[in-house]
């Protein structure tokens, strides 16, 4: 069972700006967390920091980020790059750019997986182009919402322990928002994996978190169920 721990996290800015300040908190399996706050609150750079993306020439980072006992900041980039490739998937904000625009779209699919009847079964689901037709696009050729879905498809074939997304319905319908909460649901609770997710989307934080947490002034509140915390004074300074 993967486990992952972030104890005393600060990080600052090489200008000395500090970004997020002394954060700790533990993620179980079988949970989606939810990260709530405003934009520029440090929602992405969290991530970023949990799966080692952050370029420490421009960052200074301090504390641990254990991840199935493995500290991300000490950790060398092979390590990583396992890390990555097997355990932890990041979903980006802005998918569109995540993808090389030189490349069709078999060649993501390829890398991970062989079994057609698994990628058929979660292009349907989420409502893409068959294999044979999305497989010959570009990037470019994927509408913001289309690239959020099929970043998330990827996630998914991948068969992590531990999916990060950010700002999962930013790019989306309602539709396909739903689509999304049924499906992180079914992966938590089925495949005793844990979702973690930033957001400033009340609505579907509420709808598909297990247990919430306010980032705000580069600090994170605990993680406390979702009725809690929507009765929270949290909640309620935050969102007057």
């Amino acid at each position: 069972m993967l486990s992952a721990e972030i104890k005393n996290l600060s990080l600052k800015k090489i200008d000395n700006r500090t970004l997020l300040s002394d954060i700790s908190f533990t993620l179980n399996n079988g949970n989606l967390y939810s990260v709530l706050g405003e934009n520029g609150s440090g929602k992405s750079t969290l991530l970023k920091a949990l799966t080692g993306l952050l370029d420490k020439r421009f960052y200074n980072i301090d504390g641990k980020i254990l991840i199935d006992g493995t500290d991300i900041l000490s950790a060398n980039e092979n390590v990583l790059l396992e890390l990555r490739r097997n355990k932890i998937k990041y979903v980006m904000q802005d998918a569109m750019n995540s993808f090389d625009h030189l490349k069709r779209m078999e060649y993501y699919f390829k890398r991970i997986v062989k079994d057609s009847s698994e990628i058929n079964e979660l292009l349907e689901y989420f409502k893409l182009p068959e294999q044979t037709k999305l497989f010959k696009l570009y990037a470019y050729e994927l509408s913001g919402g289309m690239a959020q879905r099929v970043s998330f498809v990827l996630a998914l074939l991948s068969h992590p322990k531990i999916i990060l997304l950010d700002e999962p319905t930013s790019g989306i319908d309602s539709a396909s928002a739903n689509l999304f909460l049924l499906k992180l649901k079914e992966y938590t609770a089925q495949k005793n994996n844990l979702v973690l997710l930033v957001t400033h989307d009340l609505q579907f934080a509420e709808k598909s978190s297990d247990k919430i947490a306010l980032l705000s002034n580069g600090t994170l509140s605990d993680f406390i169920p979702v009725q809690e915390f929507f009765n929270s004074e949290i909640y309620k300074t935050a969102y007057a």
